[in-house]
């Protein structure tokens, strides 16, 4: 890996992680709905990085683009009251570092006392590009693809119309 890739990493990498943070530590719900979007958006570029064009675009997509946008529709449709009180302090977010922290060590020990985990039991097949896989999925699988997108949509639309409390006709 080169010198500029690297810095890139770190950069990327402390985005991710910052934004994570603000995620779980934002006041105001819409804000963190703004932090887990820019959160997607570094790992993606993380995948850049290690050569995963597929996960980056889909993490781009999917994460980045879909979720991120129907998160942040659901709790302005569905918001009640003031945004800055959407979020009342916790007295026990001691406990839950202190949980984190402890579920964190465990798995850096597990990781770094096995030394097997690095070690592929076959090696990787030839083929399974993104031109591979997006001609399938464009082709043989565009049935499957429409029909997700199409029930994606719906559920948006529902979610708006429930948010919203349509009134019945008589």
């Amino acid at each position: 890996m080169s010198t500029m890739a690297t810095i890139v990493f770190f950069i990327f990498a402390i985005i991710a992680v910052a934004s994570a943070w603000g995620v779980v530590t934002s006041k105001n719900i819409v804000h963190s709905a703004f932090f887990l979007a820019l959160s997607f958006a570094g790992v993606a570029v993380l995948y850049v990085l290690l050569n995963a064009e597929y996960l980056a675009a889909v993490q781009l997509l999917v994460y980045a683009g879909a979720i991120s946008i129907m998160v942040i529709f659901a709790v302005m449709l569905t918001l009640r009251g003031d945004v800055a009180e959407s979020s009342p302090v916790t007295k026990k977010w001691t406990q839950g570092a202190l949980v984190s922290s402890l579920v964190f060590i465990v798995l850096a020990l597990v990781i770094l006392t096995n030394s097997d985990w690095r070690i592929l039991a076959m090696p990787a097949l030839s083929g399974g590009t993104t031109v591979e896989l997006s001609k399938l999925l464009l082709s043989w699988y565009m049935v499957p693809f429409e029909a997700a997108a199409i029930l994606v949509t719906v559920a948006l639309i529902g979610a708006v119309i429930i948010a919203k409390g349509g009134h019945e006709s008589k």
